[in-house]
């Protein structure tokens, strides 16, 4: 009779530690199945308007830099025409430190360009991609809910991606 007891409790901590190992299984394949990524860089690479976007900031870039550049080689000529005649006798030391702050202002000027240049480049580009990036983002958490997803990962931070994958979906949803 003990052991029968014995037997019987050890029965009953078998079938409820394999209940609660089955229940936590599948909570976990449920957690897994409500999650889905996408490939944010595909993404963010075909979007037209992001392509229109890094179109226009390179032509700002391009104007910047011609800019840039023809200080540049007119501060070059002017250092070497100065470079020319601080040789000649009759260079005097009013005009040759005259000259050099002339020159070290044109490097000041090219210094604070290219400084003001990369600045509002920056400020233009967030301003151009933060709303197509809010954009996008929308799209994913539409397109996630809709399918039931509770997670969409970006792709390009996992090691292992098994699960549905819903950028070509969200790429329908943004109509490219």
């Amino acid at each position: 009779m003990k052991r029968l007891k014995s037997l019987l409790l050890a029965t009953v901590l078998c079938l409820g530690t394999s209940y609660t190992i089955n229940a936590q299984t599948k909570t976990a394949h449920l957690d897994v199945a409500k999650t889905a990524h996408i490939d944010v860089n595909e993404l963010i690479s075909t979007m037209p308007a992001m392509l229109d976007a890094r179109k226009q900031l390179e032509k700002l870039q391009e104007s910047y830099g011609k800019e840039l550049n023809n200080m540049i080689s007119e501060f070059q000529a002017k250092v070497k025409k100065y470079q020319e005649e601080s040789e000649k006798p009759e260079m005097t030391e009013a005009l040759f430190q005259t000259r050099k702050a002339e020159v070290d202002d044109m490097q000041k000027r090219i210094k604070d360009y290219e400084d003001n240049a990369q600045k509002e480049l920056q400020k233009k580009e967030a301003d151009i991609t933060n709303p197509l990036y809010e954009k996008i983002k929308a799209s994913i958490a539409k397109v996630g809910k809709a399918k039931g997803y509770q997670y969409v990962l970006n792709l390009s931070n996992l090691l292992l991606a098994d699960g549905p994958d819903l950028t070509a979906d969200v790429k329908k949803d943004l109509g490219f």
